[in-house]
């Protein structure tokens, strides 16, 4: 029980921290709402209601950010794989070589599909 003392004492302090942070700067910011200040921000233009196929993001866009979240997860779990790699045997070899070949399909899908081609 008393390894978790120090964890929640840093825990403690780190909340206190980000309360305090975040009460300090309402109280002494300044504070001079306008119409632009809390008007929306979308990228530098004005927001209008209907702009037809400019408001639709390309498909690009979303193939980047899954690419991104797939071999972001990726790094998370090898990281710690390969440390602890000796130890591991072979059903954590077999259970690796899966966890990179089921990655590896999309993968291979963005690349035919000429996903990494930025023109």
């Amino acid at each position: 029980m008393n390894l978790y003392i120090a964890l929640l004492i840093m825990l403690a302090a780190a909340l206190f921290v980000a309360i305090a942070g975040m009460a300090v700067g309402a109280i002494m910011g300044p504070s001079r709402p306008d119409k632009v200040k809390n008007a929306n921000y979308e990228c530098g233009c004005d927001p209008t209601p209907n702009r037809g196929n400019q408001a639709r993001f390309p498909v690009k866009y979303y193939l980047t950010a899954m690419m991104f979240i797939i071999f972001d997860i990726e790094v998370v779990f090898l990281y710690p794989w390969a440390v602890s790699f000796m130890e591991q045997g072979k059903f954590g070899m077999l259970a690796m070589m899966l966890f990179v070949e089921l990655l590896a399909v999309p993968f291979i899908y963005v690349w035919a599909r000429r996903g990494f081609d930025w023109n």
